[in-house]
């Protein structure tokens, strides 16, 4: 007597329902994600088409610059030769590019030293510091205003004969940290091993030897991130800009700008030459864009981690 086996196999329809499950769920992913590109290069359209049109508006003729046309009808690109002879435009960008490195590059290093001493160090009142510190933030600008002139007038820092030509009050504060870089750090800081500092202490490490050596190049994206953001507002500082910068020879990009819509715009009493206007924008634009796309894959790595405790 033979013994036989019988193997369970499902019946057909049974394996063409999964196949169609399956058929369904991967076009669910397919329009699910048509419909996510979709969408960013919408976003990415409305946020990107400003610049386009500004730097189209920079190669057209006064008659032309508000017609919306991204493709000019007459291209004049002599309004870059125009600009740059009719105004300090390296110059600016000089002081811009100098101001804009002491200033990124202070409160980077300050604030991280401020946000590990948070993060590492053990002492009473921590929290309670670390939130003072936090409620500085909700003071706005204009009421430290006046005491910060006063205090910067004071010391000597104010004026024709001040030091740089009184351009330290644009960057000189940074030398003290600020709040929001703190907690950006602070936060970074928190997802780092703990262990790994204490095994660098044994092995006998100082403070100083920890920060630069294990705990800054651990940090490095979110100090990417701190110097970006600080060099972009920078760079962008308008209003300390008019009230420190006396000497027309220590302007910087936005207080030139701000002489430039004065001089060629209808709103200044100038001639409405807007084109002069516009080929200016992008000229102290381009600096920035390039320094983000240097700092991109950092800056994205750290926004992507920066605030995550691990």
């Amino acid at each position: 007597m033979s013994a036989t086996t019988t193997h369970d196999t499902p019946p057909a329809s049974t394996k063409l329902s999964r196949r169609a499950k399956l058929r369904s769920i991967r076009q669910r992913l397919t329009w699910r994600q048509a419909f996510n590109y979709l969408m960013l290069l919408a976003c990415s359209a409305i946020f990107i088409y400003p610049f386009i049109w500004l730097v189209s508006a920079s190669f057209k003729p006064r008659g032309q610059v508000f017609d919306n046309r991204l493709i000019p009808d007459t291209f004049q690109p002599e309004n870059y030769l125009t600009v740059w002879q009719a105004a300090p435009i390296g110059r600016w960008l000089f002081n811009s590019i100098l101001i804009t490195a002491l200033a990124a590059i202070s409160v980077t290093i300050s604030s991280g030293l401020v946000a590990w001493g948070f993060t590492y160090f053990q002492f009473k009142w921590r929290d309670r510091i670390f939130g003072i510190v936090l409620a500085t933030m909700m003071l706005p600008g204009v009421v430290t205003m006046i005491p910060q002139f006063l205090i910067w007038s004071g010391i000597g820092m104010v004026g024709h004969r001040a030091p740089m030509s009184g351009m330290m009050p644009m960057w000189a504060g940074n030398l003290f940290g600020s709040a929001f870089y703190i907690f950006m750090l602070r936060q970074f800081f928190r997802r780092l091993p703990r262990d790994t500092f204490e095994a660098a202490r044994i092995d006998g490490a100082g403070n100083w030897r920890i920060f630069w050596k294990i705990a800054f190049p651990l940090a490095r994206p979110a100090f990417i991130v701190t110097l970006l953001f600080e060099a972009n507002a920078a760079w962008n500082e308008l209003q300390r800009a008019l009230i420190y910068l006396q000497d027309s020879s220590t302007w910087t990009v936005p207080r030139g700008l701000a002489s430039i819509v004065a001089r060629f715009g209808a709103g200044g009493g100038g001639e409405a030459n807007w084109e002069l206007v516009v080929t200016a924008a992008v000229i102290t634009t381009l600096p920035l864009i390039i320094l983000f796309f240097i700092g991109q894959k950092q800056f994205v790595d750290g926004i992507a981690t920066t605030g995550a405790k691990g």
